[in-house]
């Protein structure tokens, strides 16, 4: 259940946080707009999304809120506009959106530098066995340095694929060329301009087919949703080279990771290294017991300085709905 701290501000909006954010955002959403908290920071269940919509003007949803038919079941909502917490809107059922009239906006560009930073964490640490390592430490396994102990592969200079060539994978591209002296290969459902591309001396194939067997490191930055669910199944596994690592910070579900699981326990790849996971905040039990994979608690966005933006970039959504403009991140 819910545990809520309503903040009255007289005749304005009203609006529900669906999880705490960060206190200066709280603090400046309840200046503004008669805002509703969710203090207990736990999911709503589709119930109380219901009632939500039937009683918020506005309601601010994240990652974890499944806006699915079932919780978009509503006759006449009081809801006019989602305005999420995030780049990625696979949470959200569009179809039963666009029935309700309702507005979906999301909070591009102010997370890109930071997820792409942990893109690159995750590709180093699973490349050199840093998580090894530190298990080993903690365990007390640790007996000295010697010459053949959790060798790794080396980053610089190798191949990296980028799967989805937006904000977020260009800044990976720019750290990995410009940083570590790799060269780039795209595959993006849409023709990158190809001045985007030279900035970070990366070139363009034309599918996924063809990118996969050209890379030392494969990275995901596609959208979710059924559209790209398994896009990594264990054909497109059976393409990576067998010393190739598979980094993940988009949507759990673009991987099957059954398929993942088996290709990690049976060597048939490098490794790979996860942010996100298919059925989040439960992990696949198949995949804990695989060593040559790096998993991290869905940090992507995970700073303060990233958190406060995407808060505020909502705000400035809301402003410009409730004032009458076009949001400037209107998704539907």
């Amino acid at each position: 259940m819910m545990n809520v701290v309503h903040i009255n501000t007289g005749a304005k909006p009203k609006v529900l946080v669906t999880r705490r954010w960060p206190g200066a955002v709280e603090a400046q959403l309840s200046a503004s707009y008669e805002t509703t908290l969710n203090r207990s920071d736990t999911p709503l269940t589709p119930g109380e999304l219901r009632d939500a919509l039937k009683t918020f003007d506005a309601v601010l949803p994240t990652v974890t809120d499944s806006l699915g038919p079932d919780a978009l079941d509503v006759a006449k909502p009081t809801t006019k506009i989602l305005s999420n917490y995030g780049v990625g809107v696979s949470h959200i059922c569009t179809e039963s959106a666009r029935k309700l009239g309702l507005s979906v906006t999301n909070t591009p560009d102010v997370l890109s530098e930071c997820t792409a930073d942990i893109a690159m964490t995750l590709m180093l640490m699973v490349a050199r066995r840093a998580g090894e390592g530190e298990r080993e430490l903690r365990d007390g396994g640790w007996t000295g340095w010697r010459p053949t102990h959790l060798v790794g592969t080396k980053v610089s200079g190798k191949t990296l694929g980028i799967v989805g060539y937006g904000r977020i994978g260009e800044e990976l591209a720019r750290r990995a060329h410009h940083g570590f002296g790799m060269d780039v290969v795209v595959y993006n459902r849409s023709t990158v301009a190809p001045e985007r591309l030279a900035r970070n001396g990366a070139r363009q194939v034309e599918s996924l087919d063809a990118l996969l067997p050209l890379c030392d490191f494969v990275s995901l930055h596609c959208p979710g949703g059924a559209e790209n669910r398994h896009l990594i199944n264990g054909r497109m596994l059976d393409l990576m080279r067998e010393d190739a690592f598979l980094i993940n910070t988009a949507r759990g579900e673009v991987i099957d990771e059954a398929a993942l699981a088996h290709a990690l326990m049976f060597e048939s790849i490098g490794g790979a290294a996860l942010d996100v996971f298919e059925c989040e905040p439960r992990i696949n039990a198949d995949l804990v017991q695989c060593d040559n994979l790096v998993m991290l608690p869905h940090l992507g966005s995970a700073t303060r300085e990233a958190r406060e933006a995407m808060g505020y970039r909502v705000l400035d959504n809301l402003g410009d709905f409730f004032e009458g403009r076009d949001p400037r991140d209107r998704v539907i």
